[in-house]
């Protein structure tokens, strides 16, 4: 891989890493305000609402100059999001502000690897970035856990710069302002993101224009036969992903009974299995092959319904760890394939946009089923029955699909030797 690959990699494990200690740091502060635990999960829909409606403008935004810069403006948005918690802004509203950030941040940050390197190197390249996005979810999920243990933020606190009076007085100002400084590396890794030469299109003045156009990218992507296929899949990942963070959090509550600062460790350890698959995925399958990986979906929400019988740590870290390898196996193939379709059908960062959409509308589905579920006071045992079995029966579903569509294919091209003959 080229050096500025590893550029890339740095700014994109860092900025990961912040919004996900910020995420715990945000949970926190909601339970110290004793806000109804149904807000919890409405951090990621706050997080994730301006993925949905700024789809149409952050893709053109990306196209439209150097992606290292892009990347640096989308940072700053982030560290404004952070800066805003720290002033005693309300949580919700201060992660909205990251999600912009990151609404922005992600189709350059994607873009740039379909225009920096050989589409050869897609699924290697996707297998490290999805692995060490997932690394930095592990260790900052891990580190915002720590930053709100008492004794560590404590002992934290008691640390004095000489001459310097810091204003940090509170565990939640301090966690917020080792998460800022992640931040700040993460926009320094950014300006040495390397230039691809590519050309740019200038940022087309008229928003309905680029409505209609990222319409015309959604149901292009949605009509091609490998594109619908890949598209749903990730889909349904990243919906249940987000998910499963609060139902592990509430489970681990629940049938283990850890606190907070403990069951946010249990996240870092379905994150682990993630990056595992994603590893094993990029070095076994193939662009061509990708579409073989579907059945581990199904597979994944059976086996997600065995957490209803687990109440020992020893038996629950390997349940979660196989959960997550199944999940990271078969996302990372499907990934690259979208992008890899999506690329030659409409350009990188519109892709992008276009999945980003799609994912993040999943995500705000389904947190919001959850939200309903929790507000409802539905059992966490319950919870997870549910969403086993719709994982189980969505990509079963998938699985149908594509089936049709090569049946299609293969008829046509059936046809097409017919007429030939």
């Amino acid at each position: 891989m080229p050096f500025g690959f590893y550029i890339i990699m740095a700014a994109q494990f860092f900025s990961a890493l912040a919004d996900n200690a910020l995420l715990i740091a945000a949970i926190a502060a909601l339970r110290d305000m004793h806000a109804p635990s149904e807000y919890e999960p409405l951090l990621k829909t706050f997080f994730t609402v301006s993925y949905v409606l700024l789809a149409a403008f952050v893709g053109a935004f990306a196209d439209s100059m150097p992606k290292w810069r892009v990347m640096f403006i989308s940072n700053t948005i982030k560290i404004g999001g952070c800066g805003m918690m720290f002033f005693g802004a309300h949580p919700l509203l201060a992660y909205a502000v990251v999600g912009l950030g990151a609404a922005a941040y992600s189709p350059a940050k994607y873009g740039i690897l379909t225009e920096y390197l050989p589409h050869r190197l897609l699924v290697v390249a996707n297998g490290w970035i999805e692995g060490l996005t997932v690394g930095a979810i592990i260790i900052g999920v891990v580190i915002g856990g720590m930053l709100i243990k008492p004794e560590i933020a404590h002992a934290m606190l008691a640390f004095d710069f000489p001459l310097i009076d810091t204003g940090i007085d509170t565990v939640g100002e301090m966690a917020l302002s080792v998460v800022a400084g992640f931040y700040l590396l993460a926009a320094l890794f950014n300006l040495y993101v390397p230039d691809t030469g590519v050309d740019h299109k200038p940022l087309h003045k008229n928003p309905w224009y680029l409505v209609r156009e990222f319409n015309h990218c959604l149901s292009l992507l949605w009509r091609d036969k490998l594109g619908q296929v890949s598209l749903a899949v990730t889909t349904l990942f990243w919906g249940a992903g987000a998910t499963l963070q609060f139902i592990v959090i509430k489970w681990a509550e629940v049938a283990l009974h850890l606190d907070l600062s403990k069951s946010s460790m249990l996240q870092g350890v379905v994150a682990i299995g993630v990056a595992l698959g994603a590893g094993i995925a990029a070095k076994m399958i193939t662009l061509r092959k990708s579409v073989r990986v579907i059945p581990l979906g199904i597979a994944m929400g059976i086996i997600v319904l065995v957490m209803n019988f687990v109440h020992h740590l020893w038996i629950a870290v390997p349940l979660l760890i196989v959960i997550g390898g199944l999940s990271g196996f078969f996302v990372v193939p499907m990934n690259a394939l979208l992008q890899h379709r999506g690329h030659i059908l409409m350009g990188a960062g519109h892709s992008i946009a276009v999945q980003n959409f799609n994912e993040n509308l999943s995500i705000l589905a389904m947190t919001g089923i959850y939200y309903a579920m929790v507000k409802a006071d539905l059992s966490i045992y319950w919870v997870i029955t549910l969403f086993g079995l719709f994982v189980s029966g969505a990509m079963y579903f998938v699985k149908r699909l594509h089936a049709a569509n090569q049946r299609v294919h293969d008829d046509v091209i059936h046809l097409d030797d017919s007429a030939h003959h």
